[in-house]
């Protein structure tokens, strides 16, 4: 309970940090939650290490401490008889009284928990159990002393100690019968015993609260009440000895007696006890007086029947008139009791209309007088519900509320209306129907008004918002009462068929409401005790239930007294069990923390409370009007009177709507929230403008990490409230305004945080992303909250729903956005505070109890926690690697790790709570959580080694972090293993199965290429045996892998590693096979691996529907799934062998290729087809350029057609399949894109297989030319090709509808420019890739000045790339600057004009990106040790001439001025910088060489001429290759800027 509320604290510590205004309070706040988080993680840590230590000894210290409480007991009553007994200070005899009172329940609440888990044999949960017992006993011990001390009567004070020491008597053998019964699990004697010790135990406790003062006289009353109905057991009543009039008006001033006196006992409990026991006993006076007037009325009954249903009814009153006394007494006892207040006001009711129902029968006055009286008392009983509405009523919702007061205003002005006219015309049995309708919509509008007085109440800010527990007890409450009052009619000799047929359907209503009350707790709990008792509970309701409703149907059918004798026997059971329930459901551990209504919500409540009040009493005026008006309808005067009542009826009744509508929850808040958050966006506005004239004032009073851990800390708490806002919205009126006035008290510190970020941020780019982020996070925040205002809580505004949903969702990114964006900038300078917040976060969700009905399997969530469990491991393994080369870069990579984690525990939450048994689940849990601890470390040493990069310490406890969270990992996946060994076999066998599918992809490269050849001179025919070997072997595995789905995890694990093992040496034997063939015939070696490729996919498809099909029935759909993909496993093999046969047979081997081909197509279809949403989208053009290879391999399916060469057909056979795969899956990649609308998305699929159908026909058509050559069928092949035309006609007007007005030409030249632009980029970048690489070279050590030669060239070389990469990026962003600003047309008006400037960029971009990648070579090769520095400096001068072109090309159209322009002359200026630094290194090195190059001169006289001519000779020599050199230049660049137009052509001097 301690970690509990203090976790409460850290929660509201952390959520009130961003609101704090004084910076210094704000960082301490923030500090002190940090901390209190840490220490409450230690000490959950330490409790639970307590608890496996101390755990079976928790029943003996609570043993000890009862016998304990025990003696004291004993010493408090030898001190009262002496006289000595005082009270402690601080006690009053009401206070302790009301201790005892709630503490009684406690103590009841606790042995029910008690009782339960010594029989499921739970030690832990025992020992928890005893020791909650003992403190509540402890609780009682000191309430029984109190009121003892306090008492001034010396027998009561004597009674309560004895009662209370027998109650610490029991509980001690309680706890030792428990302690026996864990002992001996399921022994049948030690239960029996432990529950009748148990009843002992209770029967004690009841005895003790009966000696509080003022029960024991309202327990005389109660003895009084049953002494007094014993008078109707008689079989004869004596005759009466009055007159009928004088008996009926006794009788009529005896019920207005006990309707008084039942009010006053109603007020009594809310005063002192004194005043419960006086009106208790009065209203036993009064009983006993109305009892005899009852009897005295039946004795005037002129037959048996009204006398026995006379007598009938007055059992009823005395049944109501206990039922009153008895809940009198449990609200005095227990004022905090949930319901309470309002089950009393239930039983006051039912006294009131008891007695109404005997007055109707008994009485003979004028018609419509007794209509009158009983609504008069209806009346008065519920008047007292608008007195303090700080309870809810009823069930209903706020709108249900509107509603309700709607319909009831309706009936009862048609009702007054009625009672007008009836009384006027005199016919007064119409009026009283009138009456009585008129009473019941009172009552009705008086309930609604008085719920919807709570809500208003609840729903104000300023009140405390009431918390939901794991269950409603008020639910559980009403739902005892209902059923008990059910059960009563049931059994009732008095209740006619159709009551008893409402009885039953009362009953099962609520039953089925307390099941699922039950299955949801169960789920949401995580104490298993709890867990398995609320599911017990719930098939003993419902079995109690299925019993009575048999017994029901037996008495519907004959109501014979048998028959309604074994109802009564039925009723039994299932009140008990309901009983039970209700007990163990209000364990203080279960129930919701009430709401607390504020003064603003007190006089938020009272126009309502008045308008419902006057029009309670004016109704009450009204009726007594009438009264006298039906006895004497000729009284102008009362008539002038009765329409001033029905006037100010009306008015109260407007009023009352009025009121409740302008108080409706949330409206006001979400207006005012809204103003806030609008003047927040006008500030971002002013910041960003100011940010970008460069005018923002720099916030100097704080740290840029300050601010930064404050704009993290309140994004995340806006993130919190997306949720919270978005169900109050749907369906939760009452929360909307606490949770809106909430949501934009984050937003005036998100403002300044954002700003103070912006100020303190050198880059303007990084600028404007924190403001305009902030910005789009306001703005969403304001569109969510029109949609919760429109929304307004109401469940049935429906079409709301969807606005609200949406809303949620763009809010939620926008949050995710800021996050994204905040974490790489702290991670940028080694601040990981919100990322470890991030993984405690995530950690802590764990411990939740599992959410209502996981969407997924078991196997579902295993298989995305395995994803993200390795995706955390490969970043370890990374984050090794860059501690070591770039630290800079681990920022980002635990911003990875962070996200990853988040994922995995919400994962692994649903993976812990659908996994079998429920060990392995635990066991998943603390994994994952392990795991999280090891992230955090991780992330931490990351942060620190970001902030000290040269630190050998930190570096390497990063590494051992790194270690540990791959082993932690590794932890987390055996645990997964043992929760479905097969399935996570299924999940390595389909990773393995699709690298065998990459690894073929390969293959078919080399192949196309010709360079697939043979080691050995070895022939197909050496293969041909082993691969048919191996297929067969295959197809055994196959069938192992589908009855494996139905059978155990273990059978499945084996199924799956034999088929990946069986693939893989297959997909080798079929490599060997194909290589055979021979690199001269490509084609072929193609068809062999396209067949076993074809293989390898079908068995990826059939482990993935394996293991969804898993341990599920045989008529689930993944059944139907697992049938199709292993009917697709089998044609495949089938396929596979006839190619194996067919390929050495040139007759025949086109014709097999081709119908695999076939079969290869249908199946894409069918992918194609499914509603699978691809997981990545692709552009229209891509689509359109795509269909280029359909035309193409329709036009070659045609020639082979017509020439029937079996290589023309494996040639068209190889063509389709990539042609027509590729173009479906740009397709339906293109179609889904989230631009792309409905309409234009369907047609696109349909286009797309249209286009696919009739490529099928073509195909077809060209098998059947091969089989059965004629002229005919050969003319046929154009009007196939015709259909397939048409189609990818359709499909690319279908790709152009995609774009809309966006739409561009691929073969525009402006186009082509920019994706050249982006393709030379991506080529720098992979060229600086491969430089990133290289190492120099080793080599004897030299002088120091060159000793960094290598270094120089190879970071001089790095640099040129990198600005390359951004220079043609900038080059990219003017191009499509120049579009958007219409200087380059997005479909060129004079498309020679602007093509040829496309060209010109085009031209210049390909130079650049040429010329990077000899920079690259050169520089590689110069640090091997390969080429000359002259190379070098020649290649880095290329760049740079290069970069000046596309400079020049892009300012020919340019805008001087704009962002582009700048942006790429900087890019410009970068590389011009790097290629001058990298030909300065390259040149100073050449210049030192050719200094430090020794010649060795020759110093004999011949030889020494003989030097001097050879070095005459090599000078020569090399003048002659320069002049060459420099005529083939000029002649390169001629033909190069042949084509380029004047402006761009250079004076090359």
């Amino acid at each position: 309970e301690v970690h509990c509320r203090l976790g409460f604290c850290q929660v509201a510590e952390t959520s009130a940090v961003p609101t704090v205004t004084d910076q210094a309070a704000a960082m301490q706040l923030s500090q002190c939650a940090k901390n209190l988080a840490t220490s409450l993680a230690e000490l959950r840590t330490a409790s639970q290490k307590a608890h496996e230590a101390c755990g079976p000894m928790e029943i003996d210290s609570a043993l000890n401490t009862v016998q304990t409480l025990k003696n004291e007991l004993q010493d408090a009553k030898m001190a009262a008889v002496d006289g000595q007994l005082k009270p402690l200070p601080g006690e009053t005899l009401e206070k302790c009284a009301q201790d005892l009172g709630s503490t009684s329940k406690a103590v009841g609440s606790s042995m029910a928990q008690l009782l339960t888990c010594a029989a499921q044999g739970n030690e832990h949960y025992t020992g928890v159990a005893a020791r909650e017992t003992a403190q509540a006993l402890k609780t009682l011990a000191q309430a029984a002393r109190g009121v003892a001390a306090s008492t001034t009567d010396p027998v009561a004070a004597h009674a309560m100690l004895d009662s209370a020491r027998d109650v610490m008597e029991g509980s001690a053998m309680l706890i030792q019968e428990a302690k026996q019964a864990l002992a001996a699990p399921g022994d049948a004697d030690s239960q029996q015993r432990l529950a009748q010790v148990a009843k002992a135990v209770s029967h004690s406790l009841n005895n003790c609260v009966n000696c509080l003062p003022g029960q024991k006289d309202v327990d005389v009353a109660l003895k009084s009440i049953g002494e007094s109905s014993k008078k109707l057991l008689v079989d004869l009543l004596p005759p009466s000895s009055k007159s009928f009039q004088e008996a009926q008006s006794e009788l009529n001033q005896a019920a207005a007696d006990l309707n008084q006196s039942a009010g006053e006992v109603v007020h009594a409990t809310r005063g002192q006890s004194g005043e419960l026991a006086a009106a208790s006993g009065k209203f036993s006076d009064d009983f006993d007086e109305f009892l005899d007037a009852g009897i005295e009325m039946a004795g005037q009954a002129q037959t048996k029947e009204d006398q026995i249903q006379v007598i009938g009814n007055l059992k009823s009153i005395s049944m109501a008139s206990s039922k009153l006394l008895l809940a009198a007494k449990s609200l005095s006892v227990d004022p905090g009791a949930p319901n309470a207040k309002n089950l009393l006001a239930a039983a006051a009711r039912a006294v009131t209309e008891s007695i109404n129902q005997l007055i109707t029968l008994c009485t003979q006055q004028a018609p419509g007088q007794k209509e009158c009286d009983n609504a008069l008392r209806e009346l008065e009983t519920v008047k007292g519900m608008l007195d303090n509405p700080n309870e809810p009523v009823s069930d209903l919702s706020y709108f249900d509320c509107i509603e309700g007061v709607m319909e009831n205003s309706k009936v009862l002005g048609e009702s007054m209306a009625g009672i007008s006219q009836n009384a006027k015309t005199g016919d007064l049995l119409v009026f009283g129907e009138c009456v009585g309708v008129a009473s019941k919509a009172l009552c009705g509008l008086t309930e609604a008004a008085a719920q919807a007085a709570y809500l208003v109440g609840i729903s104000d800010p300023n009140s405390q918002a009431g918390q939901q527990g794991l269950v409603d007890p008020i639910q559980f409450a009403r739902a005892n009462q209902a059923i008990q009052m059910a059960c009563q009619n049931l059994v009732d000799p008095a209740s006619s068929p159709s009551q008893v047929l409402s009885a039953a359907t009362i009953v099962a209503k609520h039953t089925s409401a307390l099941c699922n009350a039950c299955r949801i707790a169960s789920s949401k709990t995580a104490n298993p005790v709890a867990k398995r008792h609320f599911v017990q509970s719930a098939k003993e309701v419902a079995n109690s239930t299925a019993n009575l409703v048999k017994t029901i149907k037996a008495l519907d059918g004959d109501f014979s007294e048998e028959n309604r004798n074994k109802c009564r026997i039925a009723t039994a059971p299932l009140i008990e069990a309901v009983e039970n329930l209700t007990a163990f459901a209000s364990n203080p551990e279960f129930v919701s923390i009430p709401a607390q209504i504020s003064t603003e919500g007190s006089r938020a409540q009272e126009p309502i409370l008045i308008s419902a009040k006057t029009m309670l009493e004016s109704s009450s005026l009204l009726i007594k009007t009438a009264r006298s008006l039906a006895i004497n309808p000729k009284d102008p005067p009362t008539w002038s009177v009765l329409a001033g009542h029905s006037h100010t009826v009306s008015d109260s009744i407007k009023s009352l709507i009025t009121s409740i509508r302008d108080k409706a929850p949330g409206q006001r808040e979400c207006d005012y929230s809204i103003d806030g958050i609008n003047r927040c966006i006008r500030d971002i506005e002013q910041a960003s403008l100011a940010a970008v004239s460069q005018s923002l004032a720099t916030r100097d009073d704080i740290s840029v990490e300050a601010l930064q851990e404050q704009l993290t800390s309140v994004v995340q708490e806006i993130g919190h409230l997306i949720d919270p806002i978005a169900t109050a919205a749907r369906g939760e009126a009452a929360q909307l305004g606490h949770k809106v006035t909430q949501l934009a008290s984050y937003f005036e510190p998100l403002v300044l945080a954002a700003v103070g970020v912006a100020s303190k941020t050198l880059d303007h780019q990084q600028q404007m992303t924190v403001l305009d982020q902030s910005k789009t996070l306001a703005e969403s925040a304001l569109q969510m909250l029109y949609a919760a205002k429109e929304g307004g809580g109401n469940p049935k505004a429906s079409h709301t729903h969807d606005a609200i949903t949406e809303a949620a969702q763009l809010m939620k990114e926008a949050v995710d956005d800021i996050m994204v964006t905040l974490n790489e900038a702290a991670s940028e300078v080694g601040m990981v505070g919100g990322m470890v917040d991030s993984i405690a976060e995530a950690m802590s969700k764990l411990d939740e109890g599992t959410p209502v009905d996981p969407k997924g399997t078991f196997v579902d969530y295993q298989t995305t926690v395995v994803k993200y469990s390795k995706a955390i491991a490969v970043t370890a393994q990374e984050m090794m690697t860059k501690s070591v080369t770039n630290p800079e870069e681990l920022g980002g990579l635990a911003s990875q790790m962070t996200n990853d984690y988040g994922h995995l525990a919400l994962q692994g939450r649903m993976a812990a709570a659908t996994a079998e048994p429920e060990e392995i689940g635990f066991q998943i849990k603390t994994r994952v959580q392990e795991l999280g601890h090891g992230c955090i470390f991780l992330v931490q040493k990351a942060g620190a080694l970001q902030i000290c990069p040269t630190d050998s310490y930190t570096k390497r406890e990063l590494i051992e972090c790194a270690r540990a969270v791959t082993e932690k990992v590794s932890l987390v996946l055996s645990a997964l293993q043992a929760g479905n060994k097969g399935t996570q076999a299924c999940i390595t066998a389909a990773s393995a199965v699709s690298g065998i599918i990459a690894d073929l992809d390969t293959t078919i490269m080399f192949a196309t290429a010709g360079t697939l050849n043979a080691e050995n001179n070895e022939s197909f025919a050496d293969h041909r045996e082993n691969i048919l070997k191996t297929a067969k072997a295959l197809v055994e595995d196959t069938k192992l892998l589908v009855s494996g789905a139905a059978s155990s995890q273990d059978k499945l694990a084996q199924a799956a590693q034999s088929s990946a093992n069986t693939i893989t040496q297959l997909a080798e034997v079929v490599k060997l096979g194909a290589a055979s063939l021979g690199s001269d015939d490509p084609e072929t070696q193609v068809v062999l691996i396209n067949a076993i490729k074809d293989v390898a996919k079908a068995l990826s498809d059939l482990i993935g529907a394996t293991k969804g099909a898993a341990s599920k029935p045989a008529d689930d759909p993944s059944m139907y799934h697992l049938k199709g993909a292993a009917k697709v496993m089998v044609t495949n093999v089938t396929s596979l062998l006839k190619t194996v046969k067919a390929v050495e047979d040139e007759a025949t081997r086109g014709t097999r290729a081709l119908e695999a081909t076939i079969e290869y197509i249908k199946q894409e279809l069918t992918v194609f087809q499914s509603n699978e949403v691809p997981e990545k989208t692709s552009s229209p053009e891509e689509s359109i350029r795509m269909t280029k290879g359909i035309t193409m391999a329709t036009a070659k399916a045609v020639a082979a057609g017509n020439s029937c060469r079996q290589e023309d057909v494996i040639a068209t056979a190889n063509l389709s399949r990539k042609a027509v795969a590729d173009m479906l899956t740009a397709c339906k990649q293109a179609s889904y894109h989230q631009e792309v609308s409905e309409e234009v998305r369907e047609r696109a699929l349909r286009f797309g297989t249209e286009c696919t159908l009739g490529y099928l026909e073509l195909l077809e058509h060209v098998l059947l030319i091969l089989q059965k050559p004629t002229p005919e069928l050969k003319h046929q092949l154009s009007a196939f090709s015709k259909r397939v035309a048409g189609a990818v006609t359709e499909l690319i007007q279908s790709a152009e509808a995609m774009k809309g007005t966006e739409w561009v030409d691929p073969e525009d030249p402006t186009v082509i420019a920019e994706t050249e632009l982006l393709g030379a980029a991506a080529s720098i970048e992979a060229a600086a890739k491969k430089l990133e690489q290289l190492k120099p070279r080793a080599k004897p050590k030299q002088a120091d000045e060159t000793l960094d030669f290598e270094e120089q060239i190879l970071e001089a070389a790095k640099s040129i790339a990198a600005a390359t990469s951004a220079l043609v990026k900038s080059a990219s962003a003017a191009q499509r600057e120049l579009v958007a600003q219409g200087k380059v047309g997005a479909i060129p008006a004079n498309a020679a004009d602007d093509g040829q400037w496309s060209q010109g960029l085009i031209s210049a971009a390909r130079m650049v990106a040429a010329a990077t990648s000899n920079l690259c070579e050169a520089a590689n090769a110069s640090v091997q040790g390969h080429a000359s520095e002259e190379k070098l400096i020649s290649s880095a001068k290329q760049v740079a001439a290069s970069t000046a072109q596309l400079l020049v090309a892009c300012k020919v159209k340019a805008d001087h001025d704009s962002e582009a322009m700048r942006r790429l002359q900087a890019a410009g200026n970068a590389v011009k910088r790097a290629s001058d630094n990298l030909v300065r290194a390259a040149q100073k090195a050449a210049f030192g060489k050719a200094e430090d190059d020794d010649v060795v001169v020759k110093t004999k006289f011949v030889g020494g001429i003989a030097q001097i001519i050879a070095a005459q000779e090599e000078m020569l020599k090399k003048e002659r290759e320069l002049e060459e050199a420099r005529k083939k230049l000029a002649q390169i660049r001629q033909q190069q800027y042949k084509f380029l137009p004047t402006e761009l052509r250079e004076d090359e001097g």
